[in-house]
């Protein structure tokens, strides 16, 4: 228990001292001058103040207000300790903060009674708010933790829906992280940056629902085909959509419409310019930039400068400009992310992220051998 005293008489200071000290055993701070005791408040955080009315240079009402303006002293009892009882001073000092107001005329035995009975108040005070510190903790660790599982099983759904279209899961990431860095670039709010990345892995979970024998056809797909592969994004709706979170929201609105286009000759509705949702923009310029870019059983990787003209190619015919602009402006992060390729290396590049991405375990799925190597319709967008 931390007590501070302000008072311009030594007398009076070394009495109150000495109450406090021996019979009731806190720790005390004693000032002459109010000016260094508030600057003392400022960096030390006192359990209970008790201030004089009458002193040079800052009276006690005005000590009182500037100690509430203090996030600490908020709840701290502050009390006048005076013999200045006239109406204008006990109302001044009450309507300034002071809890309670004491008589510097009062018996030794009655001011050591009033003296220990703030201390208890100070020491509940101080109980309450120490308490009320270890729930916020509690609840911030609780929070934290339910946000890295949320993390995770969204990650483990999308992995499901990646192995089964022939991948290991460094697909999931690199959308996630590319969306991500455009996000940022955009300058959308950190949690909203945060959920795009979530959300992004979910963009192709619709698959689920489509037969292996299109989804890993090693050619190029029929007419029959290709409209059948396109239900994905609507599939994908019904999956995520009605949900009470945020988050799965966000990831619906990517899941049906990262195929829309900014021309409006995207599917499944046909949305153009900005009737698409941001998300969903951003999305589709991460998903086919790493398709472009990655190796499958039916085509070679494009390399990353031709994919990048690919992209900035489609700009206000496949792609938002703004989104291109974005992914472009931060070019040199996107080529970092595309070459952090293992878990390995994805810790080492990206040590300050919390990554669920870098426990992918290795899912790799066969396929028919002697597959071509025309590019998949859904795949080249």
């Amino acid at each position: 228990m931390d007590v501070l005293v302000i008072d311009d008489s030594q007398a009076v200071l070394n009495q109150i001292q000495r109450l406090l000290e021996h019979d009731l055993q806190v720790v005390t701070s004693i000032f002459l001058n109010p000016l260094l005791a508030l600057e003392e408040a400022r960096m030390r955080a006192f359990d209970l103040v008790l201030v004089d009315f009458t002193m040079p240079e800052m009276d006690g009402v005005s000590v009182i207000r500037q100690l509430r303006a203090i996030t600490h002293y908020s709840q701290v009892p502050i009390v006048m300790f005076t013999s200045e009882v006239s109406d204008a001073v006990r109302i001044g000092a009450l309507d300034a903060g002071a809890t309670d107001f004491l008589d510097k005329r009062m018996g030794r035995v009655e001011l050591k009674v009033r003296l220990r009975n703030l201390v208890r108040l100070a020491t509940a005070v101080r109980r309450l708010d120490d308490q009320a510190s270890w729930l916020a903790g509690e609840i911030e660790k609780a929070v934290r933790t339910l946000r890295e599982r949320e993390a995770e099983i969204i990650f483990r759904l999308s992995l499901a829906v990646e192995y089964r279209d022939n991948d290991t899961g460094d697909h999931t990431w690199r959308v996630a992280r590319y969306s991500q860095i455009m996000a940022e670039a955009l300058g959308l709010d950190a949690d909203l940056c945060r959920r795009v990345y979530l959300a992004a892995p979910l963009h192709d979970v619709g698959k689920v629902a489509i037969p292996d024998g299109v989804l890993l056809k090693p050619g190029r797909l029929d007419e029959e085909e290709f409209a059948l592969i396109r239900t994905h994004a609507a599939i994908g709706k019904r999956i995520l959509g009605g949900s009470n979170c945020e988050l799965i929201g966000l990831a619906a609105e990517i899941a049906e419409s990262h195929h829309e286009r900014w021309d409006g000759r995207g599917y499944p509705q046909g949305l153009s310019g900005e009737a698409i949702p941001l998300a969903a923009r951003i999305v589709a310029v991460a998903d086919v930039f790493d398709a472009l870019t990655s190796q499958r059983p039916y085509k070679a990787a494009m390399p990353l400068d031709e994919a990048r003209a690919c992209i900035e190619a489609e700009s206000g015919r496949h792609f938002d400009p703004a989104c291109v602009a974005a992914f472009l402006s931060r070019w040199d992060d996107i080529v970092t992310v595309g070459a952090a390729a293992t878990a390995s290396a994805r810790l080492r590049d990206l040590p300050f992220r919390i990554e669920p991405w870098a426990r992918v375990p290795s899912l790799p799925r066969e396929v028919p051998a002697g597959a071509a190597s025309t590019p998949h319709q859904d795949e080249a967008a």
